[in-house]
């Protein structure tokens, strides 16, 4: 066993890419806790449109992620990939601002997730390259806690305002723009990145043969992923489901809040432990706490009931989602890693988008209870398929 890694040995540029992770983070979920109202509300968007668009809009950064990861192992230049993926999603806030229509919307929201697929795999490799295997779960979970930081803040933050303003949602979506330009610059400001060893005479392979030399292991580990995204639609339906019980408009950013508070308060521990034991361990831990989270939100009828549910989907989140990224960093070789979060980010983001466009189908023709009811069941099936690949020794090991 090895011993508990402090956090204070965690590399200070890892640090200030979860700042940097916090302030978007902040910006995003502003707009993001409000959307789904202000589609729906608003712009009279139907729920299997907010559903359809959230799926779009995730498989959007999964796609771009395994091309900018891929160049990234190219290049030899994460920072700068990673910069323009941040500069992009600053620059689309002022569009969902401006928009007059849910087709504008979609059309921003695209683009930003351009942007989180462009920064996406390379930062993680970054990280990867930045730490000690021994520091990596840790690292990993302290860079999740921060982005989850900001992801409550700033649902809190919007909530204010819409308080303050007596629900003008385009006021508040122009504040968001603030901390998304803050985060660019402390980026390159702040990070440099470490050089790596390399033959001048040797260039890196295409992506078509890159993918042959990731390994079973990493296959397994991607599968695994992928069906148990499948039972992690878009937190957009949470946001519906607490308007659904009680939440009033002004107040559904406690949604993200509730979320996000135990997100954070679970990623970091969660990582930290990762290093100490198999991470399927605790990855198991997180299935449970999903299947959980859903049996409870279809049966609630309760703002209580629903923040109990919303808290134990961020647990949930804490337990598994800093893990599957320290998981492919110890499955994949330093030349290797931007390509292998690219292709676990795309195959993970097309199930979120089957998820979620799902979920959205479901609870239109079935109502909210069949759709969690539904994640739950997909929850336990990725639980019984990870257990069983486990049990014959194809996914052991940290």
């Amino acid at each position: 066993m090895q011993p508990a890694p402090s956090v204070t040995r965690i590399p200070r540029a890892v640090w200030a890419l979860g700042i940097v992770s916090l302030f978007m983070d902040v910006s995003s979920e502003m707009i993001h806790s409000l959307l789904p109202v202000f589609l729906t509300s608003v712009l009279g968007a139907s729920v299997t449109t907010v559903g359809f668009l959230e799926g779009v809009a995730e498989a959007t950064a999964s796609i771009t992620k395994v091309f900018s990861g891929t160049l990234s192992d190219r290049l030899g230049k994460r920072k700068l990939l990673t910069v323009i993926g941040y500069g992009l999603a600053a620059f689309t806030k002022p569009l969902i601002a401006i928009a007059p229509s849910t087709a504008w919307v979609f059309g921003a929201r695209f683009a930003d997730r351009v942007g989180k697929g462009i920064r996406g795999a390379p930062r993680d490799a970054l990280i990867a390259d930045l730490t000690p295997a021994t520091l990596r779960g840790a690292s990993f979970g302290l860079r999740q806690a921060l982005d989850t930081v900001g992801a409550f803040a700033g649902p809190l933050l919007a909530m204010a305002l819409m308080a303050l303003t007596h629900d003008r949602f385009r006021f508040v979506f122009w504040i968001a723009v603030i901390p998304a330009i803050a985060s660019v610059l402390l980026l390159i400001a702040s990070v440099d990145e470490p050089e790596r060893t390399r033959n001048p005479d040797a260039k890196p392979p295409m992506l078509r043969a890159m993918l042959g030399t990731l390994g079973a292991r990493y296959w397994l580990l991607v599968a695994v992923a992928a069906l148990f995204t499948l039972a992690r639609f878009s937190e957009a339906f949470l946001i519906l489901k607490a308007a659904d019980d009680g939440f009033a408009a002004a107040t559904v950013p406690l949604v993200l809040v509730v979320m996000n508070v135990a997100y954070a308060l679970s990623a970091y521990p969660a990582g930290k432990w990762s290093d100490r034991v198999n991470r399927w361990v605790i990855l198991g831990l997180g299935s449970g706490l999903l299947i959980a989270a859903d049996l409870v939100l279809a049966f609630s009828g309760s703002v209580v009931g629903a923040g109990v549910g919303i808290a134990l989907w961020g647990v949930h989140l804490g337990c598994t989602q800093g893990l599957f990224s320290a998981l492919v960093a110890d499955a994949s070789s330093p030349e290797q890693r931007g390509t292998a979060f690219g292709v676990f980010y795309l195959v993970t983001g097309v199930a979120l988008l089957a998820a979620s466009a799902l979920a959205g189908v479901v609870w239109d023709r079935l109502g909210p209870a069949a759709t969690f009811l539904t994640g739950a069941t997909l929850a336990a099936l990725s639980a019984g398929v990870a257990l069983t690949l486990y049990s014959t020794g194809r996914l052991r090991g940290k």
